[in-house]
């Protein structure tokens, strides 16, 4: 089976080490890195990576907007939301607009590798219809 790959999305250096840390030591392929919301929108539309860890607030683009950019072009993307603790509303908007999951910090690896293991069974339980589109099936 092929590694699944990671675009990871935090404006701190420190946590985005940490997470590619966590992700490298489980077999993730972490493909790319971006600090802010305009790198991740053009860093997912040039590797396609398999999920997105996405800080939620960061400078220049929100992590919310970064996601509502990248699955208007991609419906299908694996987005998995990181907020700190206290910005609940923050996490049901991003749910809201397509995120997948989501991860608090402070995180521990298990949270990590929880969320992902959730987003990627949750992909293998929606098999897509023939002949519908991703977002056709989320409508349905």
């Amino acid at each position: 089976m092929a590694q699944k790959t990671v675009l990871i999305v935090d404006d701190v250096a420190f946590v985005r080490k940490t997470l590619a840390d966590i992700l490298r030591e489980a077999h993730y392929q972490v493909i790319g890195e971006a600090s802010d919301g305009h790198e991740a929108v053009e860093l997912y539309a040039r590797l396609k990576p398999d999920v997105v860890t996405m800080d939620i607030v960061m400078p220049k683009m929100s992590g919310i907007e970064a996601a509502r950019k990248i699955l208007k072009d991609a419906p299908d993307a694996n987005i998995v939301i990181i907020s700190a603790m206290g910005q609940e509303n923050l996490v049901t908007e991003a749910i809201h607009v397509g995120a997948k999951d989501y991860i608090v910090k402070p995180f521990s690896a298990k949270d990590v590798l929880k969320s992902l293991e959730r987003v990627f069974q949750g992909d293998e339980k929606r098999p897509s219809k023939p002949g519908r589109t991703p977002r056709e099936e989320r409508a349905s």
